[in-house]
């Protein structure tokens, strides 16, 4: 294959991507009404691991991985996989879903002050200009919820802050990890840290793994093999034609996707807070993204893929 063929293959892949994330929003929000939350995101991560360990035995990658990766695995496992899944599952059990996507897509403005901590980053005003403007926007999305000061309002918003939280130090600590394997070789062992962790836990909070109808099968369908394994092999191809900041600023696209077919899907109502918050937290991103100093080549593809992953 050309390298211009190449490289239109992988645009096109990308935008499949960004449909594939977008919709897994509103996939998601009809599984947990189907399937108790925490066992979902347990049995995605199973379903996904089985996928992934497929894909990667294939390609002849699958090995017992190298120990200076696997603090990296148990931190993007536990963190960027499980705490995101599992918090954005809970929160979608009582909030929409495109009010949902756009709250959880707000992690890159808790990277950077994140960044200047562990890392030693220097922070431009731009970017605190940015922070500012996201944390605004996700008040404003908030804002029903706080407005009503009332308890089940208000934890579905912590949750998704949490998980966002729990993805941006994951980011972090990807950004000072040196890889020794390929991102795509890690992926199986770090769904299965995610599944192995969910696993106790749903059993201990939802008892035993529940029934399920076609509602819930379809969506697990979706979201293990297609947005979990299958997204995660697009984001490394992509990654060998397609700069990672091009990759970064397409990403972008996801939360609007899924507020959008949200709204088709579910006629979910974009009021005047979802509508700023938007304008608010997709400023606040842009400026926190763009403009950073490149990373080296080689370092793009695994910056790159663990970080993005979580976007479903």
């Amino acid at each position: 294959m050309t390298t211009a063929l190449a490289a239109r293959r992988s645009y096109w892949l990308l935008v499949l991507l960004v449909v594939i994330w977008g919709a897994s929003w509103p996939v998601v929000k009809t599984g947990v009404t189907a399937v108790p939350p925490i066992w979902f995101a347990c049995l995605r991560y199973v379903t996904g691991t089985v996928c992934l360990v497929a894909v990667v035995a294939l390609r002849g990658e699958l090995r017992y991985p190298p120990p200076a990766d696997w603090k990296l695995i148990a931190i993007s496992g536990v963190l960027q996989m499980a705490a995101y899944s599992g918090l954005s599952a809970v929160a979608l059990t009582r909030l929409p879903a495109g009010r949902a996507s756009v709250l959880a897509f707000s992690t890159p403005l808790w990277v950077a002050p994140l960044s200047v901590w562990k890392l030693g980053d220097q922070i431009r005003w731009r970017e605190r200009i940015g922070v500012g403007a996201g944390v605004v926007g996700v008040l404003v999305i908030a804002s029903p919820g706080l407005l009503r000061a009332a308890h089940d309002q208000l934890w579905p918003y912590a949750l998704l802050i949490c998980a966002a939280a729990a993805w941006a130090v994951s980011i972090v600590f990807v950004r000072a990890h040196r890889f020794h394997a390929s991102a795509l070789a890690l992926a199986p062992w770090q769904t299965l840290v995610a599944a192995s962790l969910l696993l106790p836990l749903a059993i201990a909070l939802e008892g035993p793994v529940p029934p399920m109808n076609a509602r819930g099968v379809a969506s697990l369908v979706y979201v293990g093999p297609i947005a979990t394994a299958f997204a995660y092999w697009a984001v490394v191809e992509i990654g060998r034609s397609v700069r990672a900041t091009t990759m970064s600023m397409a990403l972008l696209a996801v939360p609007g996707v899924g507020l959008l077919i949200s709204a088709l899907a579910f006629h979910e109502a974009v009021n005047l807070s979802l509508g700023l918050g938007v304008v608010l937290i997709a400023a606040g991103v842009l400026l926190t993204t763009t403009g950073a100093a490149p990373l080296p080549r080689g370092d793009e593809v695994d910056c790159t893929t663990p970080s993005a992953i979580a976007q479903a």
